[in-house]
């Protein structure tokens, strides 16, 4: 596959281009939900409020960037890149995951519900933006969820030695989740082992290992369309333990 490049790509792994964006055009870049690190989607870092009467501010200034209701469905599709670059500049990389959405949307196996994809989604430019609004600011919601989860699951740090056990009962609660969140979708299990990768990063963990443990510890266990059972979803939390014990 060609990786065309533009001025706001950056070398990704070419794994990654299995899904969303990078499926349907063939180019990855930054405004890809997938490539997200912790870093850039850390609610700490990238504070973030919108009350209603900015929220309707925000629309106003989407609503030029759309399509007319008319518009080819190709058109339609196209038609986000300018919304998500615009939303990037004004708030930063995290907000390129708002459309995001459950299933086989414009990005696959997400987490987001106000919005499905550019084709249904999509009509006058006054009626689709307040969506758009929203598609983020529920997306937004789900990071700060995780930056609530994180501390409560992470490892005591007042301990030399961490028990195998706080990894484990983290990633069976992450995938159960992410699980639930995706509905367990087209593609879910991509933002699952994304989330146990942020969540090894908030532990202090880089990136090229966090990337090493989760792939290690997943194994292609996971599949589209189904939800992970109890014995896979044990088996996993144990692999990712062990890897931890290891590192």
């Amino acid at each position: 596959m060609e990786i065309v490049p533009r001025d706001h790509d950056r070398v990704l792994d070419i794994r990654l281009v299995s899904h969303g964006y990078a499926r349907q055009s063939g180019v990855v870049t930054e405004l890809w939900a997938h490539a997200l690190t912790w870093a850039e989607v850390d609610p700490l870092r990238h504070p973030f409020e919108l009350d209603e009467d900015s929220a309707k501010e925000l629309a106003g200034a989407i609503a030029p960037l759309l399509p007319s209701a008319d518009a080819a469905e190709e058109e339609r599709w196209r038609s986000l890149v300018p919304v998500t670059e615009f939303l990037v500049n004004r708030y930063g990389r995290w907000a390129c995951g708002w459309n995001w959405s459950v299933g086989e949307g414009d990005t696959d196996g997400g987490v987001v519900g106000a919005w499905c994809c550019a084709v249904d989604s999509v009509t006058t430019p006054d009626a689709t933006a307040p969506l758009v609004v929203a598609a983020m600011l529920e997306w937004r919601g789900w990071l700060e969820d995780l930056a609530e989860r994180f501390p409560a699951l992470a490892p005591p740090s007042t301990v030399s030695s961490v028990d195998p056990w706080h990894w484990e009962r983290a990633c069976t609660r992450l995938v159960t989740v992410v699980a639930d969140r995706t509905q367990a979708e087209s593609g879910w299990y991509g933002h699952g082992m994304q989330v146990l990768g942020w969540f090894l990063a908030y532990n202090g963990i880089g990136e090229d290992r966090a990337r090493e443990i989760v792939e290690s510890a997943v194994g292609g266990r996971f599949g589209s369309w189904i939800a992970p059972d109890v014995a896979v979803v044990d088996a996993v939390s144990s692999r990712f333990a062990q890897a931890l014990d290891e590192y």
